[in-house]
């Protein structure tokens, strides 16, 4: 029979550490050696009972915690850290034959000694150095001008594949780790794809991805991107015994749970290292991440030490980089596509040219800014390449071949479609740039893609209602919305171009199983900008009806999970339209579900309810994540910035800025026995 009395504190503790214990152990099984272990399901238990254990006793979470990956509060902007060690770039090349030399280079420079070298595969991602301390992850930081870097640990604390916390080492007081932070190929166009649907603008490449979601400032979007992360490489070590060779840090980085490079290359001789790089150009498409090269290394730590390095590289490292498969043809002509939120994508259209196994014709041009930086005009000669092997793009103009007969591009003032204006919008998300939008909601290509999205799998999953169909829908003019989806009869159905009763049968009965769907399913199906799935599952699990969203306030829906400024706006202005007013009331009028499935009531109020704390400064006793965590657990709520709707600031030694502020507006100053007081310990 189950025990249903609460836990002491002591059985509370030992439970919380069997299960980092066993948490850990799923991830690195999950994330690192790629051989999962556990079901989602039974993972997410585990998790969920880690986070209700946090909740009712605050003290037991610590920094290296499973439950502090899901990002916390804003970051007020990125504060530069120094390297212990400096990080340098590597030199590179495209020819084999520099690469020989670059081998009798350093062959002149050991004169007579047996050189061993290591061949890895060259991560096209963001380099990063980690900082552990007694075995804990201290921080991490961008590689930045080699000297210093930014501070991206609240960030990196999101990669599931990076270890909090490590197994016990003789010594090891301090380590310091350098590698790559990556998105991978997968992750990448799941991403694109998600952004896409929610009318957002799509990233151009998986390094770009990688790196703009290093730097953002909300933890919580880091969290919901695909980023990994491979370690190659040392920094500053303190230890009682440390690894003699590239080959040997290698097996101790990854046996202690870090994710190494998943092949490399043992060699003895050029001729070893020509054919290892070729190999590795065979075998690096079935990765599941970019490279854009090798990296080439010696693999004695004594032979580096001796050669060492010139002022910005490495004497005994390269970097050979494989030529893209790349074509020139002419471009013809840029059009515009007219997405589902009227957001304008210009495309390039080509002569066509065959390209990595396939003929290209169109390629994306992505928006305004990248047409801008690339300089692109029509009648140019350019050069395309498959991003990542998968996307057409045009990488590059041949401007010595201009003729001086190429036009500029402009964005068009009106949409091609409708002919209604078009406004040009900033993007929120720094890795993208501006947007241009037609203005008009009743625009047939708008209208097409919100009927064809509705009915998506990932939404709505009503059999039949694909593009073809949207747009014959829209054509015949038999639905202006979503909610007339759910007038439509046989008959006018059946008249359609290679529609018989059968299908217009099925097509019916999917629309009406999708007035049982989850209130999730129907938030992200309305297509609201910038409220992709992830959003609207969040949106389902915070409240328990589609009418409590639409009467939130800005606060409240802000304390939902991942929902941030932008989608908070965005959901304000979608409400307040009349138009989205009227369209809700139909869809209730035609019997869709408004409750969630998903809701999880909210713990009851406590003494800190409705109160406002910012944290700044070290506490005597208490982290930061402690402090938030008793906070929270009352009912309050942690920001990262000090307003005049800031309650209270608890500041400890080395308070900087924040406390100026409170300070400058009035803001009540406590420390962390008030705090305590507060929470009523």
């Amino acid at each position: 029979m189950k025990n249903n009395s609460p836990m002491t504190f002591t059985e509370a503790q030992q439970r919380h550490a069997r299960l980092v214990a066993e948490i850990r152990r799923h991830d690195h099984a999950y994330y690192v050696a790629g051989q999962p272990a556990i079901a989602d399901q039974d993972y997410d238990k585990l998790y969920r009972e880690l986070l209700d254990l946090e909740q009712a006793h605050p003290g037991l979470t610590s920094p290296d915690s499973p439950s502090q990956r899901v990002g916390g509060a804003l970051l007020g902007g990125f504060q530069s850290v120094r390297h212990a060690v400096p990080m340098m770039s590597l030199d590179n090349t495209y020819s084999q034959k520099e690469l020989l030399d670059f081998v009798k280079r350093v062959e002149k420079l050991l004169p007579g000694e047996p050189l061993e070298w290591i061949v890895e595969p060259k991560v096209d991602g963001l380099a990063v150095s980690l900082r552990y301390e007694n075995e804990r992850f201290l921080g991490g930081a961008t590689r930045g001008d080699g000297a210093q870097g930014d501070d991206i640990t609240a960030n990196l604390k999101t990669i599931r594949s990076l270890p909090l916390k490590l197994p016990p080492q003789p010594g090891l007081a301090v380590l310091e780790v350098r590698g790559e932070v990556f998105m991978t190929r997968t992750g990448f166009e799941k991403l694109n794809a998600e952004r896409k649907a929610a009318g957002e603008e799509t990233f151009a490449n998986p390094r770009n991805s990688a790196a703009g979601s290093l730097k953002q400032l909300d933890p919580k979007i880091v969290a919901q991107r695909p980023l990994d992360i491979v370690l190659y490489a040392l920094g500053q070590v303190t230890a009682e015994a440390k690894p003699a060779s590239q080959r040997e840090m290698l097996d101790w980085l990854k046996a202690l749970g870090f994710k190494t490079p998943e092949r490399t290359w043992f060699c003895r001789s050029a001729e070893e290292l020509i054919a290892a790089i070729q190999e590795l150009d065979q075998v690096r498409a079935h990765f599941n991440y970019e490279t854009d090269g090798a990296v080439v290394k010696l693999n004695s730590f004594d032979q580096q030490s001796r050669i060492g390095a010139t002022s910005k590289a490495p004497r005994w490292a390269i970097a050979y980089k494989y030529a893209a498969e790349q074509a020139r043809t002419k471009l013809k002509a840029i059009t515009i596509q007219v997405g589902r939120t009227g957001a304008l994508t210009p495309v390039a259209e080509l002569e066509p040219v065959f390209l990595a196994g396939s003929t290209i014709g169109r390629a994306t041009l992505h928006n305004e800014d990248y047409i801008r930086e690339k300089d692109i005009r029509i009648g140019d000669t350019v050069v395309i390449e498959k991003a990542g092997e998968v996307i057409p793009a045009v990488v590059e103009v041949v401007k010595e071949n201009r003729t001086g007969g190429e036009t500029s591009f402009g964005f068009p003032t009106a949409c091609p479609e409708c002919g209604s204006k078009t406004a040009k919008e900033v993007g929120a998300d720094e890795s993208t740039g501006a947007i241009w939008r037609c203005v008009n909601p009743e625009c047939p290509a708008q209208v097409r893609g919100r009927i064809e999205h509705w009915c998506s799998r990932g939404a709505m999953d009503i059999e039949g209602g694909g593009e073809v169909m949207a747009a014959q829908l829209v054509k015949n003019q038999l639905v202006r919305d979503i909610a007339d989806l759910y007038d439509l009869r046989l008959e006018p159905l059946v008249a359609l171009e290679r529609m018989g009763e059968k299908s217009a049968g099925n097509f019916l009965a999917g629309l009406t199983a999708s007035k049982t769907r989850d209130l999730w399913r129907l938030i992200f199906g309305l297509g609201i900008l910038h409220v992709g799935a992830g959003g609207a599952k969040s949106l389902g699990r915070h409240f328990a009806t589609l009418d409590d969203i639409l009467a939130a306030g800005p606060e409240q829906l802000a304390a939902a999970a991942d929902i941030g400024e932008v989608i908070t706006q965005s959901l304000l202005t979608w409400r307040n339209d009349i138009r989205n007013q009227k369209l809700i009331e139909r869809l209730r009028a035609a019997g869709l579900n408004f409750q969630s499935q998903l809701y999880q009531p909210q713990a009851a109020a406590g003494p800190l309810t409705g109160k406002t704390f910012v944290l700044t400064g070290t506490l005597p006793s208490l982290t930061r994540e402690a402090a938030a965590a008793k906070i929270e657990a009352r009912g309050g709520k942690v920001s990262g910035s000090v307003s005049k709707k800031t309650d209270y600031v608890v500041a400890g030694a080395d308070a900087g800025s924040k406390l100026e502020k409170a300070q400058k507006l009035g803001v009540k100053v406590i420390g962390e026995a008030e705090l305590l007081q507060l929470t009523g310990e």
